[in-house]
């Protein structure tokens, strides 16, 4: 029997058709002994911890099992529940990826809630539109600073808003929110905060101890059992790149529905034999934002059904170190921060006995080997000698467990995930959406096809509308060509309060919209071209999809981030930011003395000059209207924090040109 046919076959314990809670409970049954849940120490002042939870030794971690997950989880329910929270109460949640918000997330589930969920760098004004928007009743914060935000949030503004901006109109995604009226019946802070003399204000541990007091299990199974799989769990607001955010309504079941596809993926079905798969001995390492889809299901929902032990980063500048001591088997993650993690094993192999052409020579070796349809003696050679130099090396100081990474979010530079699996680390990459729940491909470890997000999960259908690429597209890509409209139970019904966004989003005969380009071979794996919003049409008629020659700097070590710009222009241009510390490096190998400024580096002849060879090197994968005529360096990394990148580290592109609008006149005028 083929992989594809074993998948859609595949049925086992996690596969079903219940409710998020009763996904949890069921797992928590099966591996109540087993561990669930991995914290650090030294990071939070944690209000459950010495009472509820033990502290962790300061920069080490410590374990929860699924049994005293669920013990927290019930007991928080009952406490949620006794502050008034009732079946379909909107509550947002509005921390960083932790422990807490794990279990908040599944109590909150339980005693009936809908969870909305706020980014940690929201704003002021964005704090109150995604609570105020959803008419949330109560909100859980991760600390005083965001109690804080919460507080000054709801102050009543003025001004009424416009009912066709919120209805998929162009606001901006950070506008003020006028007309907006927050009014929760209380805050939860997770962190210990003196909140005594403010009204409403709860720790964690206390909503912990009120369900303590009050909790029953044939009440809280009477709570589970009144919740159906159409009832709507969450509302995730999109990143707003293009307009004021949506709130995508998501049910447990196109969570569930989700679950059980990933499942049939990457379950241990008999038929995968030595293959990696993820189930009750998976160790995985959170990090991206939970509040975000992508790792909500991958990290969370899918882990927590299938038995996986979930470990929670310090942070994302962490990383190194988290790998080392949790030794995870997975872990999920945006492009982003694959290429900052390549970067840094580049430099650590550079800066030590390694050295820099053993290195490049080593990831040459491992990359030809992995293309080689049969390695020769040779090439096998080479390959056992850059593993005993470089490769084994590096393994070791990501823990030396990782079977996989697992990439989405956004495009993946082909270059970058072949140089991962040449040293022996895939990345199978795949494709999602908030409004899918999200994932609707992913590359299979049995056949991962790098430069593909690999074929749809069973159960989701997929079809082309050839009508959205140019004629230029269709030649140039192998394949149907055209954009990916979606169907299957994972698929949301709509955004929240807005009908006519709603309509806009799906076909007359029930298809999603993806709004992205893709081709699609005959083998039926899938191939991500461009958003289609974010084509760039020349005034010369040519259209320009800007994501594969911003992927094409991805592992050149002289360029941070580049974003391609030329809509209604004449010709293609570039903003350029550079790796400053290895464009100094490579100046004092050069015995070039550069400014000490940045921005005065980026304005540096010599540094343009060596930053041109790059470009050229990158224009020759591309046809002549495609290739980069003009360049800008800049010195301003795009980043959340300057909003530049949203949470997930996609570039905000209107933002980024408003912010380097001089620049990007420069190269025009020149």
């Amino acid at each position: 029997m083929s992989w594809r046919a074993a998948e859609t076959d595949y049925d086992d314990a996690v596969v079903g058709r219940t409710t998020l809670s009763r996904l949890f409970e069921a797992s928590a049954d099966r591996h109540v002994d087993r561990p669930a849940q991995q914290y650090k120490g030294g990071v939070y002042d944690r209000s459950l911890v010495p009472d509820v939870v033990d502290a962790a030794p300061d920069g080490e971690f410590a374990t929860l099992s699924y049994g005293e997950m669920r013990h927290i989880v019930r007991r928080l329910a009952a406490g949620f529940r006794a502050l008034g929270v009732g079946a379909d109460d909107r509550v947002g949640l509005f921390a960083d990826t932790r422990m807490e918000w794990a279990q908040t997330d599944f109590a909150l589930l339980a005693a009936g809630a809908v969870v909305t969920t706020v980014y940690p760098s929201s704003s002021e004004r964005q704090v109150r539109y995604l609570l105020d928007d959803p008419d949330a009743t109560a909100v859980v914060v991760e600390n005083g600073d965001l109690l804080d935000r919460v507080l000054a949030a709801e102050a009543p503004s003025t001004a009424s808003e416009p009912d066709a901006a919120r209805d998929g109109g162009t606001a901006a995604a950070d506008a003020p929110a006028d007309g907006l009226d927050l009014d929760l019946d209380f805050v939860v802070v997770i962190d210990d905060v003196d909140a005594s003399g403010m009204d409403d204000v709860y720790t964690l541990a206390d909503v912990y101890a009120l369900g303590e007091e009050a909790f029953d299990v044939a009440e809280y199974e009477g709570w589970l059992d009144a919740r159906d799989p159409e009832d709507l769990a969450s509302l995730i607001y999109t990143s707003g790149t293009t307009g004021r955010p949506k709130g995508v309504r998501l049910s447990h079941w196109n969570f569930r529905a989700n679950v059980n596809q990933v499942r049939k993926r990457f379950g241990p079905r008999p038929d995968k034999g030595d293959l990696p798969v993820i189930d009750h001995h998976t160790r995985s390492l959170s990090f991206l934002p939970l509040a975000h889809v992508f790792e909500r299901l991958s990290g969370h929902f899918f882990m927590f059904a299938s038995g996986a032990s979930v470990a929670y980063a310090e942070s994302p500048d962490t990383l190194r170190e988290d790998f080392g001591l949790v030794r995870p088997t997975t872990a999920s993650s945006v492009p982003r921060v694959y290429e900052k993690l390549y970067d840094a094993i580049r430099e650590e192999a550079e800066s030590s006995a390694v050295g820099s052409r053993v290195f490049q020579w080593a990831t040459g070796v491992g990359r030809a080997c992995y293309e080689a349809d049969d390695p020769g003696a040779g090439l096998r050679a080479q390959k056992w000698l850059a593993d005993r130099l470089v490769f084994d090396r590096v393994h070791a100081a990501l823990g030396g467990n990782v079977d996989f990474f697992v990439s989405g979010g956004g495009s993946l530079a082909a270059d970058l995930c072949a140089l991962y699996h040449g040293m022996g680390l895939p990345i199978l990459e795949g494709y999602g959406l908030t409004e899918t729940a999200p994932v609707v491909a992913v590359n299979p470890p049995e056949d991962p096809r790098v430069g593909t997000i690999g074929p749809p999960l069973p159960d989701v259908e997929v079809r082309l509308d050839a009508s959205a690429a140019s004629e230029g597209q269709r030649e140039r890509v192998a394949g149907e060509v055209g954009e990916l409209l979606v169907r299957g139970p994972n698929v949301t019904d709509g955004y929240w309060e807005l009908p006519a966004a709603t309509d806009r989003a799906f076909t007359d005969d029930g298809w999603f919209r993806t709004g992205d380009l893709v081709a699609r071979g005959e083998d039926g794996y899938i191939q991500f071209v461009e958003r289609v919003k974010e084509i760039l049409t020349l005034s010369t008629g040519k259209n320009v999809a800007p994501g594969p020659i911003e992927d094409a700097f991805a592992a050149r070590e002289l360029v941070e981030q580049c974003m391609v710009v030329g809509d209604d222009r004449k010709f293609v241009s570039a903003l350029l930011v550079p790796n400053a510390d290895r464009v100094r490096r490579w100046a004092d190998e050069a015995g070039i003395d550069l400014p000490a400024d940045d921005a005065a580096l980026c304005e540096d002849e010599r540094v343009n000059e060596r930053i041109a060879a790059v470009v050229d090197d990158v224009n020759e994968a591309f046809e002549p209207y495609e290739q980069i005529k003009q360049f800008r360096l800049v010195p301003v990394e795009f980043t959340e924090d300057n909003d530049l990148l949203t949470p997930t580290l996609k570039k905000k592109r209107r933002n980024v040109l408003e912010f380097y609008e001089d620049a990007v006149e420069l190269m025009y005028a020149e």
